[in-house]
């Protein structure tokens, strides 16, 4: 049988070929750009039709967050619109860390990816189906190192300001699937949370804060190798130029509510971040956060807290943070919304996982937990 062809040479395509036998492969992921972070893979398989696929990808205990690795499936799909999963296993001790997916498709590609890609493409036809929508307002906040255009949407007539904005992270692509489905709420006239949020908010929304480390297929960082999520208390037009232009148009129109969407590798389950540590910190600053945060956990179960990350101490919180700074520099309630690369445990779902419908569905929960908390302050 001839062997098998993988190509990456496509929007947010990253992987490296090591050697390709029959209908085995070994691979690796390379860094992302000026930087020590890997984790993101994203490639194409052709020949393979009814032939069963074995995927080593290897050197995993070197990338950026090799507890992701165990109990996670790779996703695949075969015609780009519907992502399952791909059974897959993993051994630390095998070729400095062995990821090996099996997988036999029914036809002759299949697309294998670290989770459902988010292509610029479905971005620009996103940001401009939102744009063409009855009281929507398009910014070009500025432009990226790559020459991309960094895109907000602001709509709503009310008065309190609400940012947001996903994707700093670019190989976190659950946070724009999130994005989808929260302008879908935002822009549907007929959807009673998105019209009483429009009432009362004015809504402002970066679907994607990252356009060149989405498009280069890197994890973490930008096209001059920077985490952007480590820039905003100092942000550069030569490092950083997506954080500064999202800050200076915070520093417009101001910021009462905020949520940094992103995905976390590790934990396999969603959870929100707070701004514990900030200089500023207030119990009534503090007591706004938990409210939602309790909201949501009531709304939903694909959503908890019982697990999540350490509360940084008393005057700690790292302000080139986003949720740390934008507290700090607005008393905003501000928030970071992590959603899992594996399947949740207590509500698994076998074929697809954490998947971009449940991103979408999240999303829809955290504007009707918005609302609601919004409804509790005014009572």
């Amino acid at each position: 049988m001839s062997d098998i062809r993988i190509d990456a040479a496509f929007d947010s395509g990253n992987i490296e070929v090591l050697s390709i036998d029959g209908a085995s492969a070994k691979l690796a992921i390379p860094l992302d750009t000026s930087s020590e972070f890997k984790q993101w893979f994203h490639f194409r398989v052709s020949g393979a039709q009814g032939r069963e696929l074995v995927l080593r990808i290897t050197d995993l205990e070197s990338s950026a967050y090799p507890g992701g690795w165990p109990g996670y499936d790779a996703c695949v799909s075969e015609d780009r619109d519907y992502w399952g999963r791909a059974a897959s296993s993993y051994d630390k001790n095998e070729d400095g860390g062995t990821l090996t997916i099996r997988y036999t498709p029914a036809s002759d590609i299949a697309w294998f990816a670290y989770f459902a890609p988010y292509s610029m493409e479905r971005h620009h036809d996103l940001v401009s189906e939102a744009a063409a929508s009855e009281g929507v307002d398009h910014l070009h906040l500025g432009t990226t190192l790559d020459g991309q255009p960094i895109d907000c949407l602001e709509m709503g007539e009310g008065e309190f300001k609400v940012w947001l904005y996903a994707r700093q992270h670019p190989g976190e692509t659950q946070a724009e699937w999130w994005m989808e489905g929260a302008l879908e709420v935002l822009t549907d006239p007929s959807d009673s949370v998105g019209r009483l949020l429009r009432e009362k908010c004015r809504l402002h929304i970066v679907p994607n804060c990252n356009p060149d480390g989405s498009k280069r297929g890197n994890l973490r960082v930008n096209a001059a190798g920077t985490n952007l999520n480590r820039e905003w208390d100092n942000p550069s037009a030569e490092k950083s130029p997506e954080v500064l232009a999202i800050r200076n148009r915070m520093d417009e129109t101001g910021v009462d509510f905020a949520m940094d969407v992103h995905g976390d590798e590790a934990i396999p389950v969603s959870f929100l971040a707070g701004f514990e540590g900030i200089p500023s910190w207030t119990d009534e600053q503090g007591d706004s956060y938990y409210g939602y945060e309790a909201i949501l956990d009531r709304r939903t179960p694909d959503f908890q807290t019982e697990q999540g990350y350490t509360k940084a101490a008393p005057g700690k919180a790292n302000l080139s943070m986003s949720t740390n700074q934008v507290a700090e520099r607005f008393g905003a309630t501000a928030m970071t919304l992590e959603m899992p690369y594996k399947d949740n445990p207590a509500s698994p779902e076998p074929e697809q996982g954490w998947s971009p419908e449940r991103c979408k569905m999240l999303a829809r929960d955290c504007l009707a937990s918005l609302l609601e908390w919004l409804e509790a302050r005014e009572a």
